[in-house]
């Protein structure tokens, strides 16, 4: 791998880890746009790469909080069962999209999580 990738894939991952110990986000909203828009990457393989990256920064993230006392382990779990369905619908619904409705629907989103940031 050229060591100019390999920098950017580093500053990327970097990134990510400290956007989510910080704010509990980094996955679709930092890694996902990045590895699209600094790397190339198509959006599937990007969404692909970054959840693979995520199962890492996520359990070292909750520990890190968990050490704090900031984990509530009951929402934890009342929110991430009922995700485990999200994530089958997405992925499935994800393979029959057409590739310009994704980068909309990212796009989109990012957009409105942007907005509702500033307007808070």
């Amino acid at each position: 791998m050229p060591r100019d990738r390999l920098l950017k894939l580093g500053a990327i991952a970097t990134l990510a880890g400290a956007y989510s110990g910080m704010l509990g986000v980094g996955g679709g909203g930092l890694i996902v746009p990045l590895l699209i828009f600094w790397l190339g990457y198509e959006e599937r393989a990007a969404t692909g790469t970054s959840l693979l990256a995520i199962i890492a920064i996520a359990l070292m993230a909750a520990i890190g909080q968990g050490l704090y006392g900031n984990v509530d382990l009951d929402y934890g779990v009342l929110i991430g069962i009922p995700a485990v369905a999200g994530v089958i619908a997405g992925t499935t619904l994800q393979q029959r999209v057409p590739r310009r409705a994704l980068s909309l629907g990212l796009a989109t989103l990012m957009i409105a999580l942007a907005i509702e940031l500033v307007v808070r």
